[in-house]
């Protein structure tokens, strides 16, 4: 069964319609949900969610599970399910889940958090951001406490919320915060197009996009990373199909298993790398079919190639990543914030003690940082996992 989610156009809107689509698999699902679609799609939350096929996934992993084990979520979103849902408390003490670069705003570098904060401080501009930005520390200020000094910081829940702000404000620059992965850029872009088409000159972004796979690649070659399996994430996922990963598990051959959201989704997926590790034969799995195919959302993809291309950029806690990262082609180098305002992007220390860069590689827990719950708290946060809805710390402190 397929879904269809789709933006339709508006009278007079000349920009590009995107269209994802959803595919549900019934294959985990009795046969007696498929009578009526309204019945599945609640049904669909129950199972996922359902406590006996929860436990019957437990007792396989207790069953089969051998030597210890380091597996390592890549995604912000399975973090803080893993938490909610206390999964580390049910499995075997022999098998460690760790927190990966995941959270896009984690990974953020500080550089460009300084230049995010030094946007928001330029005459005439309207500085646009997703929510989870607004209190990660600069080097000297958050955009949060700029906006408490008067700028003109808004949280938007889309890019187009910008093109639409830039067009209902020509005197003033719109700049929206680029950051993301595969699962936000393609919006990004779309938004881009769409401003383009509209004439619509008085909008540009700093981009700070970044791809997973080569992240993938830079752990497997950092010293001190042991990972015996990948729980790769789900949105992206969607994006990027399964054949985004190929080069990566077939240079290091190491278990990697794509999985959903839900409780049982994860368990369902831990059980899988489990398997490969009890085996010895890894594998590139796709535990959830339902929204994930091998290809992944072709025109989603068409977009980003359309109006990004590749470059090396700087992951905190990791460094240089090389073609990690977006920037926009030269086409679209009008969009460019930086071509638009004397700004000079410095590099920047990481905050003296905080640890986020190494419990984005799985070297440290939350707990292990000498600032967690002393100097860095949500109240008062020090680095951006404390900060972000997806961020290790801000999961580990509101759920362990």
């Amino acid at each position: 069964m397929a879904w269809f989610l789709f933006c339709p156009k508006k009278n007079g809107d000349t920009g590009p319609r995107l269209e994802f689509i959803l595919v549900f698999h019934p294959g985990w699902l009795g046969s007696d949900t498929v009578n009526r679609e309204i019945n599945m799609a609640l049904k669909y939350v129950q199972e996922y969610r359902d406590g006996d096929l929860a436990r019957q996934l437990i007792a396989a992993i207790e069953r089969i599970h051998g030597k210890e084990l380091r597996l390592m979520e890549v995604c912000g979103t399975h973090t803080m399910s893993i938490f909610r849902h206390g999964i580390p408390s049910v499995l075997p003490d022999t098998i460690k889940l760790l927190t990966g670069p995941g959270c896009p705003v984690c990974v953020t570098s500080q550089r460009d958090i300084d230049t995010f904060v030094a946007l928001a401080m330029e005459p005439g501009v309207i500085l646009t951001t997703f929510g989870d930005l607004m209190r990660v520390p600069g080097t000297h200020a958050s955009l949060q406490q700029e906006k408490a000094q008067g700028r003109d910081v808004r949280v938007v829940y889309s890019a187009f919320d910008a093109v639409k702000l830039a067009a209902e404000n020509p005197q003033q620059q719109v700049v929206f915060c680029a950051v993301g992965f595969e699962t936000t850029t393609p919006t990004v872009a779309a938004s881009i197009l769409a401003a383009k088409q509209q004439g619509i000159t008085n909008f540009s972004i700093h981009c700070a996009h970044k791809l997973t796979p080569p992240a993938l690649a830079a752990l497997m070659e950092t010293p001190g990373v042991d990972i015996d399996g990948f729980l790769l994430p789900g949105h992206v996922s969607v994006i990027t199909g399964t054949s985004a990963y190929i080069p990566v598990f077939d240079q290091y051959r190491i278990p990697a298993v794509i999985a959903g959201f839900e409780p049982v989704d994860i368990l369902k997926a831990i059980l899988m790398l489990v398997k490969q590790n009890a085996s010895g034969v890894p594998a590139l799995e796709n535990a959830y079919p339902r929204a994930v195919s091998d290809q992944g959302n072709p025109k989603a993809l068409a977009i980003m190639d359309q109006v990004f291309e590749t470059a090396d950029t700087v992951w905190r806690g990791i460094g240089m990543i090389p073609a990690s990262g977006l920037v926009l082609r030269p086409d679209f180098a009008s969009f460019n914030a930086l071509e638009k305002f004397d700004i000079q992007a410095c590099d920047a220390p990481e905050p003296a003690g905080c640890a986020c860069g190494e419990i984005l590689m799985g070297l440290k827990t939350p707990d292990q940082c000498k600032l967690y719950k002393k100097r860095c708290t949500p109240m008062h946060p020090v680095g951006p996992c404390m900060v972000s809805s997806e961020g290790a710390c801000a999961a580990f402190y509101r759920y362990n």
